[in-house]
C-alpha cells in the first residue's frame, strides 16, 4: 500500500495539480460546487418522500392525504430541477471571474445562451391520452440535471465571447457620472448580442439535421452506441463505465445510460419475477436486472461513494472533507450521493476520477460472477425502493437470501480499498491547504 501512495504521489498527484489548476477545470468545478445548498436541501425531501420503513407510507397517508408523497416533491422539483441554470450562472461566473472580467454579465448573457439551446416545446399527455405538442414552454427535464453538460458547455463557450470583446474594449462606454451598475449592463450589450448570435447560428445548423435540436444531438450521440447493449456482463460493464464517464464530466449518467438500457434490465427483471413466483428456489435466468445495478452496483449512488462518504467522516483529517462527510452520510445511507459528487467534487476532478470509474466496474464483475456461479441469489425480481438502504436492500432484492446482502458487505469492502489511497492523497491535499490557509492567522 506504501508503494502504491509514493508512486500515485510521485505520478498522479502532479499531474491532478496542473490539471487541477486549469482555469476552465477549475471553473466547472467551482460553478458546479453553486449548487449544493440545493442539492443538500432537495436531498432531505427525497429521503422522507421515499422512506423504506414498513407503514410509514400509510401513516402518512393517513395525515396528509393519499397524495402525501407529490406534496413533498414540490421543494425537490424546486431544487433539483433548476440545477442546470444554476450551473449554467456558476461556471461562467467564475471563470470570468479568473479573466478578471465582470461576473455577473458573464453569468446572465451564459444563462441566456443556455435557454436558447434548450427547445422551447414539450409533448404534453391529454385527459383522452393522445399527446400534443405544446410550443412556447421549456422542458423542466433539460433545465435540471440533464442539461449540466450542455450548461457547461455553453457557459465555457459564451464567457471566452464576452471576455475576448470586453478585453479588446469592444463594448459601449457610458459617460463616468453614470452609476457603475448601468455603466456595465450597457458595456455587456455588444458581447451578449455576439453571443446569442452564435448561439442562435449553431441551433439553426442543428435544426438542419436529423437531431432537430442540441440536447437531442448530445443525447443520441453519447447514447447510440449503447442500443446495441444486453444484459450480459459486457453489456453491464460497458454501460456502467458510460454512466461513470458522464457522471465525470458533469452529466447524468444514469439518466442517459438509464434511459436505454433500464427497458431492457425490467425487462429481464420481470422474467426472473415471473420464475420466482413459480418456483421460490429455481435457478433464475438472469442475472442482470434493473435491480442488480441500482442494488448491488450504485450502493450509496453512482461510483459506489458511499465508501469515500465513509472514509470522509471517520478518517479524514480535512475539516472541510469531514465536514462534506457529516452532510452527505445521511443522503449516502439512503442512496442519494450529489453531494458528494458536487461538493467534493468529483466531477472534474482528476485525483477520484480512476477510483470512481474503477471501483463499479470491479464490484460488477465480482458480484455477476458471485451470482453466475451460483454463490449468491440473483436477483428475484422484488421491485426494491432504490431508497433502501445498504444489507436490508440486498436482502430483499435476492427474495430474502442472506447472501444478497452478504456480497454488498464484499462489495464495500472492495470499494474501500480502491478509493483509499485517493482518498488519502486528497485529504493529506486539502489537510495542507487549511493548513497553510491558518498559518497567517496563528
Amino acid at each position: 500500500m506504501n508503494k502504491l501512495m509514493n508512486w500515485l504521489e510521485k505520478y498522479i498527484t502532479p499531474l491532478a495539480a496542473k490539471l487541477g489548476n486549469q482555469r476552465h477545470l477549475v471553473s466547472i468545478r467551482d460553478g458546479i460546487i453553486v449548487t449544493m445548498p440545493l442539492i443538500i436541501v432537495g436531498s432531505l425531501f427525497l429521503i422522507v418522500a421515499n422512506l423504506p420503513i414498513p407503514g410509514f407510507g400509510d401513516m402518512m397517508a393517513h395525515l396528509f392525504g393519499e397524495k402525501w408523497q407529490d406534496k413533498l416533491t414540490y421543494p425537490v422539483g424546486a431544487t433539483f430541477d433548476i440545477i442546470g441554470l444554476v450551473v449554467s450562472f456558476g461556471v461562467a461566473y467564475r471563470l470570468a471571474e479568473r479573466y478578471r472580467v465582470d461576473p455577473v454579465s458573464a453569468g446572465v448573457i451564459s444563462l441566456a445562451a443556455f435557454i436558447l439551446t434548450t427547445p422551447h416545446e414539450m409533448l404534453y399527455a391529454t385527459a383522452a391520452g393522445k399527446s400534443e405538442l405544446v410550443t412556447g414552454v421549456l422542458p423542466v427535464s433539460l433545465l435540471s440535471s440533464k442539461g449540466i453538460f450542455i450548461a457547461m458547455i455553453f457557459a465555457l463557450i459564451s464567457t471566452e465571447i464576452y471576455r475576448i470583446i470586453v478585453q479588446k474594449d469592444i463594448t459601449i462606454k457610458m459617460p463616468p457620472t453614470v452609476p457603475p451598475a448601468v455603466a456595465k449592463s450597457f458595456a455587456a450589450l455588444i458581447p451578449a448580442f455576439a453571443v446569442l448570435v452564435v448561439v442562435w447560428l449553431i441551433r439553426l445548423a442543428v435544426a438542419y439535421t436529423p437531431w432537430k435540436d442540441i440536447p437531442t444531438m448530445i443525447s443520441t450521440l453519447i447514447s447510440m452506441p449503447l442500443k446495441h447493449l444486453g444484459g450480459g456482463l459486457g453489456g453491464i460493464l460497458i454501460a456502467v463505465f458510460c454512466i461513470q464517464l458522464l457522471w465525470v464530466v458533469g452529466l447524468h449518467g444514469d439518466a442517459i445510460v438509464g434511459s436505454i438500457m433500464m427497458p431492457i434490465w425490467l425487462a429481464l427483471m420481470d422474467e426472473n419475477r415471473k420464475v420466482f413466483m413459480a418456483h421460490p428456489h429455481a435457478d433464475l435466468p438472469n442475472v442482470v436486472t434493473s435491480q442488480f445495478y441500482e442494488v448491488w452496483t450504485t450502493v450509496g449512488g453512482s461510483g459506489f461513494t458511499i465508501a469515500l462518504v465513509l472514509y470522509y467522516l471517520f478518517l479524514a483529517r480535512s475539516k472541510q472533507l469531514k465536514q462534506l462527510g457529516s452532510l452527505a452520510i445521511g443522503p449516502a445511507i439512503f442512496n442519494i450521493n450529489e453531494p458528494v459528487i458536487f461538493g467534493t467534487p468529483i466531477v472534474m476532478n482528476p485525483m477520484l476520477i480512476i477510483p470512481f470509474i474503477f471501483a463499479p466496474l470491479v464490484i460488477v464483475l465480482v458480484t455477476y460472477l458471485s451470482m453466475d456461479m451460483g454463490l449468491v441469489a440473483k436477483p428475484s425480481g422484488v421491485a426494491v425502493p432504490w431508497t433502501t438502504p445498504i444489507f436490508i436492500s440486498g436482502l430483499l432484492a435476492s427474495g430474502g437470501k442472506l447472501s444478497g446482502a452478504v456480497i454488498q458487505l464484499v462489495d464495500l469492502l472492495l470499494a474501500l480499498l480502491i478509493y483509499y489511497p485517493f482518498f488519502r492523497m486528497l485529504d493529506k491535499q486539502h489537510y495542507r491547504e487549511e493548513r497553510a490557509a491558518e498559518a497567517p492567522e496563528q
